[in-house]
Parts: C-alpha cells; sequence; structure tokens
C-alpha cells in the first residue's frame, strides 16, 4: 500500500518541525510539502534540516496549490488567518485538514464548517489521546456534580499568543455541554478588583505564560467541604504530533464532515 502523503503547514513552528520529524520516522506516511508564510525568512529551506535532521530534498514553500494537489492530507497548526485559507483549498481538493489551531471567532468557525460540507476536517483544540480523555472526565465529573464550581487553569510556553489555550477551551466546552449551557455566556476570563460573588454556572479560566512549558491543565470541581482537580500534564509535543497523525488517517474514506479527535479515537 502507498504511503499516506502529507502536507505539514506552519513547518517553521513547534508543532511543525514535530510534525516533519514524526513522520520521517513513522511508517506508512510520508512528507509531501512544508508550508510556510510568504515573506518568511525559512522559505527555501530544506524541511528535513529545519526540523533538525538530515536534509530530505523537501524544501519550503509558500505555494500550497501544486502540494495539495499531490497530497492525501494536510495538517495545520498556524494561525486562524491561514487555517481559513487552507480550509477552502483543502475542500476544493477533497483532502483531509486536521486543523490543530486555535483562536478562532465565530465567523472563521463557520467558514471551517461550510468548507467541512465537502472534505473531512478533523478540528480539535488538543490532538493528545490523554487531554481528550480528560475532556470525557470532565464532562462526566460536570454532570455528575451540577451544584460544583468549575474552575480551569492552564500553562504554556512563554511563545504562546492566544489565551485561554485551546485545550481549557475545549474543557470548559466540555464541561458546559455536560450541563447544558453555552459556554460564551458563562465562561470567565479574567478576575481584577471587585469582582463581587462568583455567579452560579460560572465557569471560569485562569491563564499563566512562562519558560519552555509544553501544556499544562488542571480543572478544578469545587464544592461544599471539598473538591476534585483533574489533570493533564503533556511532556513533549510529539504527543500532539501522533494525535494529528492519526487523525489524517482516520479520515481517508470517512464522508465529508466536520470531526473531532472525540471521533477519531471513538470516545
Amino acid at each position: 500500500m502507498a504511503d499516506l502523503k502529507i502536507v505539514v503547514a506552519g513547518a517553521s513552528g513547534r508543532m511543525g518541525r514535530t510534525l516533519i520529524r514524526e513522520i520521517a520516522q513513522g511508517s506508512g506516511i510520508a512528507l509531501c510539502g512544508a508550508l510556510e508564510a510568504e515573506g518568511h525568512p525559512n522559505l527555501g529551506m530544506d524541511s528535513g534540516s529545519l526540523a533538525g535532521m538530515q536534509p530530505n530534498g523537501m524544501t519550503v514553500t509558500a505555494d500550497p496549490l501544486p502540494l495539495l494537489a499531490d497530497a492525501q492530507a494536510v495538517i495545520d497548526f498556524t494561525i486562524p488567518k491561514v487555517s481559513l485559507i487552507l480550509a477552502n483549498l483543502a475542500a476544493q481538493a477533497r483532502i483531509v485538514h486536521v486543523i490543530g489551531t486555535t483562536g478562532f471567532d465565530a465567523r472563521g468557525e463557520a467558514q471551517i464548517a461550510a468548507a467541512a460540507r465537502h472534505a473531512v476536517v478533523v478540528k480539535s483544540g488538543n490532538m493528545s489521546m490523554g487531554v481528550n480523555l480528560l475532556a470525557a472526565l470532565v464532562a462526566r465529573a460536570a454532570k455528575s456534580l451540577p451544584d460544583y464550581d468549575v474552575e480551569i487553569l492552564e500553562m504554556h510556553h512563554r511563545g504562546k499568543v492566544d489565551a485561554p489555550s485551546g485545550t481549557a477551551l475545549l474543557l470548559g466546552q466540555a464541561a458546559a455541554a455536560a450541563r447544558g449551557i453555552p459556554l460564551d455566556q458563562h465562561a470567565v476570563r479574567s478576575r481584577d478588583g471587585h469582582t463581587g460573588a462568583r455567579q452560579d454556572g460560572d465557569i471560569g479560566f485562569a491563564t499563566l505564560r512562562g519558560g519552555t512549558v509544553v501544556g499544562e491543565h488542571h480543572v478544578i470541581l469545587a464544592g461544599t467541604g471539598q473538591s476534585i482537580t483533574l489533570s493533564h500534564s503533556a511532556e513533549d509535543r510529539s504527543i500532539f504530533a501522533h494525535g494529528a497523525l492519526a487523525a489524517a488517517r482516520w479520515g481517508q474514506g470517512k464522508k465529508p464532515g466536520l470531526y473531532a479527535m472525540t471521533d477519531v479515537l471513538g470516545l
């Protein structure tokens, strides 16, 4: 069986370089393109060298069209603006689009949903099996303990640009959905000064940034006289790459639609 041909978007980023390494070490998969933004200083560089390996002959380019035409999947950890462009192109090419990008607004989410009418889109704020299992546990706990206050604490490296993290929002959404409430109406993203008492149904988010922390998430369910904390610590970005590659494989042959990692993992 021929290797699954994958394009990596955002090839210069932390996740892009990790994906290039994992594809090189995997079986049944092959890198068929490395994308970066127009004007990026790494354009024209060998993607293997960029990822800290031996040269692989695949140069970093800003032109996605010839790459996507020859691919079966594109894995995308970039920024919302780029992901929306890729969503449209992947839909036209009818290839699987795995989206690990976070920070979309409502309009962006609608554009991705529209693209998913024509191609398989697997989108998640976190691609790791552990985090998606955590989300399932959070949903179970939030539903079983409806009167407990939910607070989510997350920490990432100092270079992360969005807050709260996509994973924190994924966990918040899991709690909100389990309780049948809209997250956007109950999320509290900052507290400063005399804020008054906590409102029933609030789901709080606290954000920490510093150092090289890959990702830590803690979901606290606080009740009267006791509390429960559910946690996940990411120690290596390869866990996200493994999940993204599993999603690219899983999407082959599926009907067009917008899927999550819970679908990939059967949770």
